[in-house]
């Protein structure tokens, strides 16, 4: 008998792309991934990764990938990007699928602006979910599901650990590219907002214990979370701190084993 395993990919922005990195080594050493939580940019990489597509694929779209072309700029009453050009893209690359069609089940983490509660999304729209929680405060307009107004995940939970033990996983493998770069030159509400988020989350998860059973940290602190300049950098670091956590996984496995013939 095999452990489930849960993978929780955290909130960090272009750093997210480090999650694929993580995601092609764990497929190369033959580890399985059964559950993925999400937070902001992990919770695309989850619904991108879930709907099908390979990960040589979706290496070549982040590679792709330019910022500009998904930016909608709205009339600035509760964010500066409308959000509607980022949906059409995830609903074509995940085919306009549910989450519960997806081929990896997989939870979407929101916050509720309102109620500052913490929402978690099984089941229903990949493309609204999604949406919902990459919404950064004050940059996205918040998307509004179900009467509730949803922001960023990763104002709430940054890397969703407890989300993949509820989920049913034995094991979770967390992956944290959320780190404050030092020094970042702010020269516009963008750099504003996001500076602040990114000082925010690393405080909170200094203070909040993180229980998972491995934790993967990709060294990404050097790249802004906003510039999606980097990319195959970021992907090879999050390639090369996978690989530094192989042997910890294996016996992470071996010992939810043993435990259970014991």
């Amino acid at each position: 008998m095999n452990p489930k395993i849960g993978l929780a990919l955290g909130s960090g922005g272009a750093r997210g792309f480090a999650h694929l990195g993580v995601i092609k080594v764990l497929e190369e050493e033959c580890i399985p991934i059964d559950y993925i939580a999400g937070s902001s940019m992990g919770a695309l990489v989850a619904a991108l990764y879930a709907s099908g597509l390979g990960i040589d694929r979706l290496y070549k779209l982040a590679k792709a990938f330019r910022r500009n072309d998904y930016i909608d700029v709205a009339i600035p009453k509760m964010g500066l990007i409308a959000g509607k050009r980022i949906k059409e893209f995830i609903r074509l690359l995940t085919k306009g699928k549910n989450i519960e069609d997806l081929t990896i089940p997989i939870a979407i983490v929101a916050t509720d602006v309102q109620r500052g509660e913490k929402v978690v999304f099984r089941r229903g729209d990949v493309v609204g979910a999604v949406r919902a929680s990459i919404s950064i405060p004050g940059i996205f307009v918040p998307e509004v599901i179900d009467g509730r107004m949803l922001v960023d995940g990763g104002v709430i939970d940054r890397i969703p650990v407890s989300v993949a033990r509820d989920m049913g996983a034995d094991l979770v493998i967390g992956v944290d590219v959320s780190h404050v770069k030092v020094n970042e030159p702010i020269t516009s509400i963008f750099d504003v907002i996001l500076q602040s988020i990114d000082i925010l989350q690393d405080e909170l998860a200094r203070c909040r214990e993180i229980a998972s059973d491995v934790m993967i940290r990709p060294h990404v602190e050097q790249y802004s979370s906003r510039a999606f300049t980097h990319v195959e950098e970021i992907i090879e670091i999050g390639e090369v701190e996978a690989r530094k956590q192989i042997d910890k996984i294996r016996q992470a496995i071996e010992h939810w084993k043993e435990k259970q013939h014991s």
